[in-house]
Order: C-alpha cells, then sequence, then structure tokens
C-alpha cells in the first residue's frame, strides 16, 4: 500500500513539475524578448508592405501619364524617356522577404525608387512650360493623384522606419540580444542615413510656382 502511495506521489510530483517547468519557461520566453521580437516582425513586415503598395501604385500611374504627356506636341522626349526607363528599372527589382535583412539590396531599390522620384519631378516641372498639357484635365488628374501617392509612400517610409528601429534596438540590447543570437534574428535593414533626411519631408509634386527649363 505504501508503494502504491509512493507511486502516485512520484506521479503528482512529476506532473508538477513539469507545469513548473512549463511555466517557467514560458515566463523566461516572455521575458527575453522572444515574444517581442515575434511582434515587432510582423509589425516591419506589415509596415514594408505598405511601403511596397505605394511604390505600385505610382508605378501604376506613370503609363498614364507618359501618354498624355505624348500627346502634347514638341514635348522633351529625353524627359519623357527618363521617367520611362527609371519606372522600367525600379519595377525590374524582384522584391523578396529577405531584402529586409539585405542592406545592399535595399539600398538598390531605393536609389531606383529615388531616381524614379527624381525623373518625375523633372516632367512635371517641364510640363510647366507647355500651357496646353498645363489646361488638359486628364494631366492634372494624374497630378493630384501623384501628388497624393507621394505623400502616403513618405507617411508609409517613415512607419517603416519606425518600425525598423524598434526591431533593431530590441535586437541588440541586452539581455534579448541573447535571445536574437540563439533564433538568429539579425537587425533589419532601414533606409540609408543619407535618405532618412531626404524623405523626412514629403516630395514637392506641385510645381506650379516654377518655370523655365
Amino acid at each position: 500500500m505504501f508503494s502504491a502511495f509512493k507511486r502516485v506521489a512520484l506521479r503528482s510530483f512529476d506532473r508538477s513539475l513539469l507545469i513548473t517547468l512549463a511555466l517557467a519557461g514560458a515566463l523566461a520566453v516572455s521575458g527575453c524578448g522572444y515574444n517581442d521580437f515575434q511582434r515587432l516582425d510582423e509589425q516591419t513586415k506589415s509596415a514594408w508592405a505598405e511601403v511596397l503598395n505605394q511604390y505600385q501604385r505610382r508605378a501604376d500611374l506613370i503609363p498614364n501619364l507618359v501618354e498624355t504627356v505624348k500627346g502634347e506636341a514638341n514635348f522633351e522626349q529625353e524627359t519623357l524617356s527618363r521617367v520611362i526607363e527609371a519606372r522600367s528599372r525600379a519595377t525590374a527589382i524582384q522584391v523578396t522577404p529577405e531584402m529586409l535583412d539585405d542592406p545592399q539590396a535595399m539600398e538598390r531599390f531605393q536609389q531606383a525608387q529615388g531616381q524614379l522620384g527624381g525623373a518625375l519631378s523633372r516632367l512635371l516641372a517641364v510640363a510647366e512650360n507647355y500651357p496646353n498639357l498645363k489646361a488638359n484635365q486628364g494631366f492634372q488628374d494624374l497630378r493630384v493623384q501623384l501628388e497624393g501617392t507621394e505623400n502616403r509612400v513618405t507617411v508609409a517610409r517613415n512607419r517603416y522606419i519606425e518600425s525598423v528601429q524598434a526591431y533593431n534596438v530590441l535586437a541588440r540590447s541586452f539581455p534579448t540580444n541573447l535571445t536574437a543570437m540563439i533564433f538568429s534574428y539579425k537587425p533589419k535593414a532601414g533606409f540609408t542615413v543619407a535618405n532618412e533626411a531626404e524623405i523626412a519631408v514629403p516630395p514637392r509634386v506641385d510645381f506650379g510656382a516654377q518655370g523655365g527649363r
């Protein structure tokens, strides 16, 4: 009878030990930042998806803009060609989830998008020299859409920058940096320091006050 009681007591002890270890493990995982890594990782991915969504929206507006501008006689073909080529380079870059962990790939992507933004700005500035084009309602509608998209791009990029900063601080701080080492959570690639100052201000798309080539 004593042996039976001992076996029951041991089983009860084993279950209590397992429960205790499970609770301790759960608390350890929580305390080491594991759950925070999961949350911030998803937050960063979501913010990046919104950046890509707004860039794609801008790219989708360009073909209609180009066709509208083509209708203006003697429009600067070099300016138009630069927009077409810049869009082609920007959309040719294959965007993968791994890009967030690759600073060089991120830099190439940003350079391509920056070149496209610059080419668009030049085109809209040159358009000020063509009264018929300025009076074209379709062209004006596209300008308004582009301006709104550029503003949304800026907001989305800033949110992404904030998300990456929060994730990277967690990955580099003690003791959560130990968790990062164990689970191979590497700091994510953000925008370069040079670009961060530039994108802090929404791009100006309205060139109504400018003139001349």
